[in-house]
């Protein structure tokens, strides 16, 4: 077990070592944040909705940026809702699917079903190499869909997404943790961007 001091130095160094990452994020990553954003705006601009997957905790970020979209991210920035879809919501869909036929094509079927030209999908990939989302951004490169991915820094989805912000890491923890902040930023930025 282990005593006080070693959990107050186990709390530090994480907060310090996820700082590190966020740093190497700003360093790193800002062109490609700027560049997603720009995009995800024009999206709006023409009519266009915002698709979002990703599996376990990219799941859950994929849920909450649906939201800051379609609800919106700064109370006291009004704007009307914007048009966001977290594909790993519907588990009606995903269990039948899943059971039926394979769960490596969840979100695939969905963009097929729901992604137009003009739209874009969000995936979230701390490996890069989740088999879900590699078919899913296939199937949007072949509607029209354009794509962004949030991963670390490494894995295939990078060589197949239109824009890919990657955080410089191979812990899940820190990149999922950097993730939540270019989420916001993202966010933060489409808010102050769009015309509509």
């Amino acid at each position: 077990m282990m005593n006080w001091t070693d959990k107050l130095q186990r709390v530090k160094s994480h907060l310090i070592d996820s700082a590190k990452i966020q740093q190497m994020v700003a360093d790193n990553c800002i062109d490609d944040i700027m560049e997603a954003s720009k995009l995800i705006s024009t999206c709006f601009d023409h009519g266009n909705k915002i698709l979002l997957c990703g599996n376990g905790g990219s799941a859950a970020d994929c849920q909450h940026m649906a939201t800051e979209f379609v609800s919106q991210l700064t109370p006291d920035f009004k704007r009307q809702g914007l048009p966001a879809i977290a594909l790993t919501t519907d588990t009606s869909f995903i269990t039948a699917y899943a059971n039926d036929y394979d769960f490596s094509g969840i979100f695939e079927r969905q963009v097929t079903a729901l992604g137009k030209s003009g739209d874009v999908l969000i995936g979230i990939s701390t490996s890069g190499n989740s088999i879900n989302i590699i078919k899913a951004f296939k199937a949007a490169i072949n509607n029209g869909v354009a794509t962004v991915l949030l991963t670390g820094s490494g894995g295939k989805l990078k060589d197949i997404a239109s824009i890919s912000i990657c955080v410089p890491s191979n812990n899940t923890q820190y990149i999922q943790e950097s993730h939540l902040t270019i989420e916001h930023i993202i966010c933060d930025l489409v808010e102050r961007q769009i015309s509509i």
